[in-house]
């Protein structure tokens, strides 16, 4: 039986080898360490990521590898992703940082839990099997059930991991049910082998759509669109502020890669069905994230709203990859996707730092009022916050506003001329409760004067992800090119 195995190439799998192992390495390390010696542990974390980030960059070479029996891909989408994956990750770290020293949260489970989120999504960005897709996924979500829950001594963390673990769940059994029904209605579980058996008819159709509705509602949930979104105001509320940050930002781009790798490269032959649901998600995301976040007083909630309607413009992105036009329509629709999510995620590591940079010991600023006369405080990190505030709403000319115009195009060239139109009104609405913030910065007094107490690093590092928002703004094709080329050598 062994004389058949056939030897995998390790190569394409280096980086989460080498993290694992590290991983492996830091457990050991942070056993010997006393709380004062607690920043060894958050360096060594640090360098496994950067390490990972080398390891990545020296075996990108644009061609698609598969290997462990066609289980695992690594092609210039997936390195595109890790890396994005790693930069969002050490930005986390370092914003986390003073927080959670200033709470005696600065446990080595947070670091290595982190560490372990970061393998699952690398291995979902490189998944080309539903299993691997699937060993990802549950590695990520629970690594992140436990992140919540790290603050043992709040009720309010601890009934948010709840809902976390239960609602996810729900969602990790509609997705392997749904897996469990293309399995069925074609024979193979690889990606490859579905994308085959349907361009060849042998497919069931009509179990496969089946297992499709599951299949988006499982990546819906993940994206937290609605109606699946019932998780994100709470998690993001309940959870300590830097396991928001966390969630809000690189699992959105590991969730965009099972979405592109199952949907696009898969399914592709009956986009018709899934472009109709996204449609659905999209309009309904978009909708309500923007008139529920007016009603928020707490800025953390305000922005689980927020990004419930910033998914919902990334899924307008994926819907509008037509099949029967010209591929070029397809190329810019599933690029400015991808650009739309890497710009959200630039976006929300700025807007969750600002809130860490303004707590301090026994003092959370995460409400509205938390915010007024902040240009009196600190004009600079005013300035920052409203940057990120005016991307968000989508305000010329800033990285916020290429992105929305980007799928916007994208949708009106697939001939959802409506839907854009909707789009463009909620926007609009949404662009309230992103202003107010300004207001509030700028035009009401100060409720507290105490000084902005933070470390020189996470202070510098605020300032490049506001310099990011803007510069990106200016020079949208760097990035839009990135991605565009990515998925060109991918596809």
């Amino acid at each position: 039986m062994l004389k058949n195995f056939l030897t995998p190439d390790l190569y394409p799998a280096l980086p989460e080898i080498f993290l694992l192992t590290m991983a492996c390495v830091i457990l050991l390390v942070d056993v010997f360490l006393d709380r004062a010696q607690r920043w060894i542990t958050a360096a060594l974390t640090l360098i496994t990521l950067i390490g990972c980030a080398l390891i990545t960059y020296q075996t990108m070479d644009g061609q698609v590898v598969l290997t462990f029996s066609n289980m695992f891909v690594d092609d210039l989408l997936g390195d595109f992703l890790k890396l994005m994956i790693y930069l969002s990750v050490i930005v986390v770290v370092i914003y986390s940082r003073d927080y959670l020293v200033a709470r005696q949260l600065d446990k080595g489970e947070y670091y290595l839990l982190v560490l372990f989120a970061t393998l699952g999504m690398m291995v979902m960005v490189s998944a080309a099997h539903f299993l691997t897709i699937y060993l990802g996924l549950e590695l990520l979500s629970l690594s992140l059930y436990a992140l919540v829950a790290i603050d043992r001594d709040s009720p309010r963390a601890t009934e948010a991991a709840m809902k976390y673990f239960v609602l996810g769940s729900l969602a990790s059994g509609l997705l392997l049910y749904g897996m469990s029904m293309v399995y069925g209605a074609t024979g193979t579980l690889e990606i490859g082998g579905v994308s085959q058996a349907l361009h060849l008819g042998v497919a069931n159709k009509t179990v496969l759509v089946f297992g499709l509705v599951f299949i988006v509602s499982g990546i819906a949930f993940k994206l937290g669109a609605v109606p699946f979104h019932m998780w994100v105001p709470d998690v993001y509320q309940g959870a300590p502020t830097p396991i928001t940050l966390l969630i809000s930002s690189a699992p959105k781009l590991a969730a965009f890669a099972i979405a592109m790798r199952m949907l696009v490269y898969g399914m592709l032959e009956i986009a018709e069905h899934w472009q109709q649901m996204l449609m659905i998600l999209a309009v309904l995301s978009i909708a309500l994230g923007n008139l529920a976040a007016i009603a928020q007083t707490n800025l953390k909630r305000m922005l689980a709203y927020s990004a419930i309607s910033h998914m919902g413009f990334m899924l307008l992105g994926l819907m509008s990859g037509t099949v029967s036009a010209d591929p070029r329509y397809a190329l810019n629709a599933y690029s400015s996707s991808l650009y739309y999510v890497v710009a959200y995620v630039i976006m929300s590591l700025g807007s969750f730092g600002m809130i860490l940079l303004m707590s301090r010991a026994g003092y959370e600023a995460e409400h509205l009022e938390d915010f007024k006369g902040l240009n009196q405080r600190s004009p600079w990190f005013a300035a920052v916050m409203m940057a990120l505030m005016f991307s968000m709403a989508g305000v010329p000319f800033f990285v916020g506003f290429f992105a929305k115009f980007s799928v916007l195009l994208a949708a009106i060239d697939a001939g959802h001329i409506a839907v854009a139109i909707f789009a463009v009104m909620f926007s609009l609405i949404g662009a309230f409760y992103y202003l107010r913030i300004v207001k509030l910065m700028y035009f009401d007094a100060p409720v507290d004067a105490a000084p902005i107490v933070a470390s020189h690093d996470m202070r510098f590092l605020l300032s490049l992800n506001g310099a990011a928002v803007v510069l990106f703004g200016i020079f949208p094709d760097t990035l839009m090119s990135l991605c565009t080329y990515a998925l060109l050598r991918s596809l």
